[in-house]
């Protein structure tokens, strides 16, 4: 099965994200090559990122860290993150 770069399940959102590491700032880049690309301060160490990414996203679709799960790629930059119930959405995000 081909994953696009959102899909809603029910009024969940799957999202496949590239997330570059050790940046200056925390950044929604957008759409590119078929996933969201994100940066984040954290470094890849210790789960560091994930967590902050985890956060940073909560943030952005403004709802709890508990509504944050990530579904795979938790060693790699290439991601999947369940959002439940997103309460608003960044740029290039579509709801359906």
């Amino acid at each position: 099965m081909a994953f696009d770069s959102q899909v809603w399940d029910g009024t969940d959102l799957i999202l496949r994200v590239r997330v570059q590491p050790r940046a200056s700032r925390d950044e929604w880049l957008g759409l590119e090559e078929n996933r969201f690309r994100v940066r984040i301060t954290a470094p890849p160490v210790e789960g560091r990122a994930n967590a902050h990414l985890r956060a940073f996203l909560a943030e952005l679709f403004d709802v709890a860290k508990s509504q944050v799960c990530l579904l795979a790629g938790e060693t790699g930059r290439d991601k999947r993150w369940r959002i439940i119930a997103p309460r608003r959405l960044p740029p290039g995000v579509t709801r359906l």
